[in-house]
């Protein structure tokens, strides 16, 4: 099994497990979103430690010891990114499942549950094309003050959603066409989303243009964008004026 067939295989059997977990248990809300995390979470690291015991491994729910530091390859995981939402009952969560090879985000399997898809960094669907009128997707909580700004000047539609990687893959997806963040994310929010954008010709950066880069012993990576390559450079532009 090749890395993007095992990424894909366990994002989706993970994603199945919580499905089952929301449909079957009396759980709700935050005791659900905490019960889920600890199932797939336990499911995830079980799974790789056995299918890849030589590499190194970053998850959002499991002590990080930083022996990853001195592996080339590095498993980054988030069992249920969006576990508010996934509690709730809603549709906008994901799960990830990253591999970063030599710092970069290589490999990547993003789940969608409730909607039945995972995209992958090995199988690209053709782009669509972007909109005339931009949507940009964002917080349904808390959008971005640069986000907000920078839609403003480019009459930008604002399309909120919930979870890092229901966000990126709207764009990968055509249902909007920029992810800008900036209001703070770890490693797992994104290396997964980011190595299927990038498989999908997207472009993905940090918010000042510059590259990201995974497996840091800081595993904070609080800004990103995710657009069409024609408009990276007028929004990396507007990014720094506003």
């Amino acid at each position: 099994m090749t890395d993007a067939e095992l990424a894909a295989k366990l994002a989706e059997e993970a994603g199945t497990l919580l499905l089952e977990l929301r449909a079957e248990s009396n759980l709700t809300g935050k005791d659900l979103g905490d019960a889920g995390d600890k199932a797939a979470n336990n499911m995830l690291v079980s799974a790789l430690k056995k299918m890849r015991p030589d590499d190194g491994l970053l998850s959002e729910e499991s002590k990080d010891t930083l022996t990853r530091l001195s592996r080339d390859r590095v498993w980054i995981i988030d069992p249920v990114d969006g576990t508010r939402e996934y509690g709730e009952g809603r549709s906008d969560w994901a799960v990830h499942i990253g591999l970063a090879i030599q710092e970069k985000a290589v490999i990547g399997a993003v789940a969608l549950p409730s909607l039945g898809l995972t995209l992958r960094s090995d199988v690209q669907a053709e782009l669509p094309s972007r909109a005339d009128r931009l949507r940009m997707v964002v917080s349904r909580s808390r959008p971005a003050k640069e986000a907000v700004a920078v839609a403003k000047i480019l009459d930008a539609e604002l399309v909120p959603m919930g979870s890092a990687g229901a966000k990126a893959m709207a764009v990968v997806r055509g249902e909007a066409d920029v992810y800008l963040h900036s209001g703070g994310q770890y490693e797992w929010d994104n290396c997964a989303p980011v190595a299927v954008a990038k498989a999908h010709g997207l472009h993905c950066s940090r918010i000042d243009g510059s590259h990201l880069c995974y497996n840091q012993q800081d595993t904070y990576l609080p800004d990103l964008l995710i657009c069409h390559t024609e408009d990276r450079d007028r929004i990396l532009e507007l990014i720094r004026a506003v």
